[in-house]
């Protein structure tokens, strides 16, 4: 139907604006390559380029209804391009930024760790092995199963202040040697 879309762009314009996805390929196929290069200029990356040239004709898609208001589609089409890269370009660098600093952040706290971490977790782990054993199977029915003090008591068929008690023993034990290992 259409020869190409120098011929009469405001007609393709037009047809585009009304939802025709013929004439948006017309359009989509005759600018593309200049809107890729465009966008190669601004982010020297080819990925890139092609994901925001994609972009920017995704949105005029979206906006299509404003199409039937523009004059000059070329210029149109490189001021929203500039606009678009540059806010890529913006958000990127933020991007970049912000995984720089989650970078440095999780490198200092690694290298704050004390050495010792995982056998201060191990011995807290030996410590809940040493607990008399109904105080580590409610312990463990408790953190490990995530199992409430009520579904504990009934399980275990023992009243619930029992399960209470044993828990408060058991964390007392295990934050008693928690310091010692800690000094």
């Amino acid at each position: 139907m259409y020869a190409s879309a120098s011929s009469d762009i405001r007609e393709i314009l037009a047809k585009v604006a009304q939802g025709d996805e013929r004439a948006f390929t017309l359009l989509f196929n005759e600018y593309y390559g200049l809107l890729e290069r465009r966008m190669f200029y601004f982010s020297k990356s080819e990925p890139m380029a092609q994901e925001m040239a994609l972009d920017v004709f995704l949105n005029i898609w979206i906006s299509r209804k404003a199409l039937q208001n523009i004059s000059c589609f070329k210029s149109y089409l490189l001021t929203i391009s500039r606009n678009h890269a540059f806010n890529c370009l913006k958000k990127h660098k933020r991007q970049d930024k912000r995984r720089k600093q989650w970078l440095e952040n999780t490198d200092r706290f690694v290298r704050e760790q004390p050495e010792d971490t995982f056998d201060y977790y191990s011995r807290i782990d030996a410590a809940v092995e040493s607990l008399p054993p109904q105080q580590k199977k409610i312990y463990l029915l408790s953190r490990s199963d995530k199992m409430k003090q009520a579904q504990i008591a009934k399980e275990l068929d023992i009243a619930l202040e029992t399960v209470k008690k044993h828990m408060v023993l058991a964390l007392r034990n295990i934050k008693s040697r928690a310091r010692n290992i800690a000094i």
